[in-house]
């Protein structure tokens, strides 16, 4: 009986095995309410440009502006679409940004449909399999399967990659793809101190590379670490010329066509239009102009507003902002870390610890909350914070191993420098608008492998320290659960772009209703507001708006003649004009701008 037992513990406790349950945990939390709340604005613009349809018309005119023509129908809405509509989309939409996602979910949508859940499920796989890809990436360098193990599931449980998840955007994916960029950069470096002139990886890089870059254009700021890492660490002149090699055939095949022939073309001229929109917003209404808090570049704005970024990048500082804590507290808080990292290094890392030093050692993460002006339990987590980046510290004095120090370095390097590119572009444009959490994702993956290290770290403190430190810890973990709450129910802005929960698609919503009740001889009416075009992109020669009729079509049949038309007399409601006796149903009413997210 004994044995029996013994086997089945050791069958449970197999790293297979727990590794499966990660990912199905993985999963699992990123299907949960993964269709329930409605697409916002971004998504919304992922299906225009999947279906090749410009925003307002542009591509629609013998549609929606046919002179004389007063109705269109679904069928016509959905006529052919060439490669040009899909480019023009892009351009709109999107800066010409993103088009390997487009060309991935155009052919997932012919094969699943176009529901909320079918767009965002290529998103939930691409997060899951970031879980996969950080445990084989930290496995193989780190040689050590409980830290791959641990690492997984800290990615598993990750609130970025969670609710990022949940959106029908190109970051997933995007992320994924430098992850394997990453990792074929390494087995690249592997092969070649073996001597080795690994083809297939290199072919492979220069592909990740390509898709990469035309998932998203902040991707560049991954494999530039690389370059750096590279320079740094390597005097092979084989690997030099491999890897150029590889660049030189991602950007010819893939990347040079699309700034040539594609959207991409329009993608500096549009960046340098948005940074003098941007500035001047900064300068003359940087608090209500229909973007964000835009703010000058100065130092203090920038700082500031950086801060959120780099505390989000390590699950033990998420959440610390000096918008809610008080910049006065963060420092207060950092500076007693400052002073236990001195105590425990000048005395507290010997078998034998002085009692004052296990002593002192909390009562000055916790002697802050005589000063603070807000007594958040928080700012605990922010006191540890410089405890926690010398046990990173620690971590990579304990590797005697050349290799591994500059792996460790290279993981700091990935996790610090899309944010600190992002930063530098602040300061060049002269705005704050680009200090976005989204755009410093990138090193979220890394980020995670080192708080895996720290983690690890802690656990081989002495006993007042780890105790002190996994106090911490749990404490964090109870804003991580909460925050992840706040993500599931609509009501983490920084992380879901909302404060407030969203309905189901109203479009879809609005959809089905006209299926269920749509007969021949009706007409369905379209609110229709004046236009207000921000440059000649969006200037699609229309004075009312047609946005509400684009996207409810988009859920109708394709072969659909029903009877629609614009209704510029009122700006908020769907209503179906029964044929026989005229009478008005309200399918949806919009309610304003409340649901149109």
């Amino acid at each position: 009986m004994n044995d029996s037992r013994s086997g089945l513990f050791a069958q449970l406790s197999s790293p297979r095995l727990l590794l499966v349950l990660i990912l199905v945990l993985a999963l699992g939390l990123r299907l949960y309410k993964s269709s329930v709340h409605g697409l916002y604005l971004d998504e919304k613009f992922t299906l225009i440009n999947i279906a090749g349809v410009s925003l307002e018309g542009f591509n629609q005119h013998d549609v929606f502006f046919t002179p004389g023509k007063t109705y269109f129908t679904p069928k016509e809405f959905w006529k052919e679409k060439h490669l040009n509509d899909y480019i023009r989309a892009i351009i709109q939409n999107d800066i010409g940004n993103s088009a390997s996602h487009y060309a991935l979910l155009w052919a997932w949508v012919q094969l699943f449909g176009m529901s909320d859940l079918s767009i965002r499920m290529p998103s939930i796989i691409f997060s899951t399999l970031i879980v996969g890809l950080t445990y084989l990436l930290t496995k193989r360098y780190f040689r050590s399967e409980s830290l791959a193990l641990l690492c997984a599931f800290l990615s598993a449980i990750e609130p970025f990659f969670i609710a990022y998840s949940h959106m029908a955007r190109n970051y997933c994916m995007t992320i994924f793809i430098t992850m394997v960029g990453t990792y074929l950069f390494l087995r690249i470096l592997d092969r070649r101190a073996e001597g080795k002139t690994p083809v297939g990886l290199y072919v492979g890089y220069g592909l990740s590379f390509a898709l990469a870059v035309l998932g998203h254009y902040l991707a560049v700021t991954v494999f530039m670490c690389h370059g750096i890492y590279l320079l740094l660490f390597n005097r092979d002149l084989k690997t030099y010329i491999g890897l150029s090699l590889s660049f030189i055939g991602g950007t010819v095949s893939l990347v040079l066509p699309w700034f040539i022939f594609g959207g991409g073309k329009y993608t500096l001229q549009t960046l340098a239009y948005q940074a003098q929109l941007y500035r001047g917003l900064a300068y003359t209404n940087p608090y209500n102009n229909g973007f964000n808090i835009i703010l000058p570049a100065t130092i203090p704005n920038v700082v500031k507003k950086s801060i959120p970024l780099w505390a989000d990048l390590m699950l033990f500082s998420n959440g610390l902002s000096s918008e809610t804590l008080a910049f006065r507290n963060l420092i207060i808080a950092v500076a007693l870390g400052c002073v236990v990292v001195f105590i425990i290094h000048r005395f507290g890392r010997g078998r034998t610890v002085p009692t004052w030093v296990s002593i002192a050692v909390p009562v000055l993460l916790v002697a802050g909350f005589a000063l603070y002006t807000i007594p958040s339990p928080r700012l605990l987590a922010a006191a540890a914070v410089p405890v926690f980046y010398y046990l990173l510290y620690q971590a990579a004095v304990d590797y005697t191993n050349r290799s591994d120090r500059r792996l460790i370095f290279f993981l700091v390097l990935l996790s610090t420098f899309p944010t600190l590119f992002i930063i530098g572009i602040a300061f060049r444009n002269d705005h704050t608008y680009g200090l976005m959490q989204r755009y410093s994702g990138f090193s979220f993956p890394y980020s995670v492998i080192l708080v895996g290290l720290i983690i690890r770290q802690v656990f081989r403190q002495p006993t007042y320290l780890r105790l002190t430190l996994v106090a911490v810890l749990l404490l964090q973990s109870y804003y991580i659960v909460e925050l992840l709450y706040r993500i599931y129910e609509d009501q983490a802005p920084k992380y879901t772009y909302y404060g407030r929960y969203r309905i189901a698609n109203p479009y879809n919503t609005a959809a089905d209703r006209i299926k269920e009740l749509y007969a021949p001889g009706d007409t369905v009416l379209y609110p229709s507001a004046r236009t207000a075009p921000r440059d000649e992109i969006e200037n699609t020669y229309t004075s009312h708006s047609i946005i509400d009729a684009q996207y409810t079509n988009l859920y109708l049949p394709k072969d659909a003649t029903y009877y629609q038309r614009m209704d510029t007399t009122q700006t908020d409601r769907i209503i179906l004009v029964k044929g026989k006796s005229g009478k008005r149903i309200t399918i949806f009413d919009f309610e304003g701008t409340k649901y149109r997210y």
